[in-house]
């Protein structure tokens, strides 16, 4: 049997057909048009769903259940996408609508929370029943996986990890608090820090780059050349998220915690640092319950794998 799984975006929505391996079999992505009306883009889902079913000359009836990833809260027992603001979606019942359409099951999580049970699953942590996967982009967004379950809390609101306090009275966030761990690690947070690093250095090269041109990337290059101050900002950087890290190895103590989005790229150059702040500011230091720190392993593909885990 199959299984189908969505990734809905505020800018594609990715359908994918997935085997018993938890294989990518078709894929099918389409614009998601966020600013129309949300039965226009559940439409569009549905056709993508059709689409992928096509290209793989597989009958609905061969396909055991449909999962959703979808940004902002999801009520998952319920279906329902209960506020997403870059979709504009408030109490939309996308599960109820494509359930109709299908005749399958339907299941619906929050899209961090799907890409961590891709990795338990088929990605980096294969076996591992007690893990969290945070991923660092224009926001920190996490999923906790507990007894190898999504742990999604009380009316599916836990996991914002972003938005644990890190800093009192701290940089404003999005949510309307200031100091949020967002707002110091985030790969926004790491330009923004670039750019004030670039007007306290004038002769350093991050100084030498328009200011609109800094981006994350652009950082750890001036870094490889050389440059002090990017340098400096990395190292910096590197201590937000794992203080991030050491509040949740002390509040949850997981096995494993997985970082995911572009940063995570840049490999055992951020690791080790987090790795070594973890071990030597967590409660117990070397001795407490130190978890394995990686890269997340499936990219792009972990929102679709996840969702059809559901």
């Amino acid at each position: 049997m199959y299984r189908i799984g969505i990734d809905l975006g505020g800018t594609n929505i990715a359908v994918g057909l997935v085997n018993e391996k938890y294989e990518i079999v078709a894929h099918h992505s389409v614009p998601t048009g966020a600013s129309r009306p949300a039965e226009q883009v559940i439409a569009d889902m549905g056709d993508a769903v059709e689409a992928v079913l096509s290209k793989a000359g597989v009958a609905v009836e061969a396909c055991e259940s449909i999962g959703i990833g979808s940004p902002g809260n999801c009520d998952s027992e319920r279906g329902v996408v209960v506020r997403a603001y870059n979709l504009g979606w408030f109490d939309v019942p996308v599960c109820d609508i494509l359930q109709r359409r299908f005749g399958i099951p339907v299941r619906l999580s929050n899209d961090a929370n799907c890409a961590a049970l891709a990795e338990t699953v088929a990605g980096a942590a294969i076996g591992c029943e007690n893990m969290v996967l945070i991923t660092l982009g224009t926001g920190v967004g996490g999923g906790i996986i507990i007894d190898g379950k999504i742990y999604a809390g009380m009316r599916s609101a836990g996991a914002e990890l972003g938005h644990m306090l890190l800093v009192l009275d701290g940089e404003p966030c999005t949510c309307g608090r200031r100091g949020c761990w967002e707002t110091y690690a985030s790969a926004t947070a790491l330009i923004r820090q670039a750019r004030q690093a670039a007007a306290e250095h004038p002769d350093s090269l991050l100084a030498r780059t328009a200011p609109d041109q800094i981006t994350g990337l652009a950082v750890f290059e001036a870094a490889d050349k050389g440059d002090a101050a990017a340098q400096a900002v990395i190292d910096r950087y590197c201590q937000y998220v794992a203080a991030g890290f050491t509040d949740l190895v002390n509040a949850l103590a997981p096995e494993m915690i997985l970082l995911g989005g572009g940063i995570s790229r840049q490999g055992e150059r951020i690791l080790a640092p987090m790795r070594d702040y973890v071990m030597n500011n967590c409660f117990g230091q070397k001795d407490g319950a130190i978890p394995v720190i990686k890269a997340a392993a499936l990219g792009n593909e972990a929102g679709i794998i996840g969702a059809a885990a559901l």
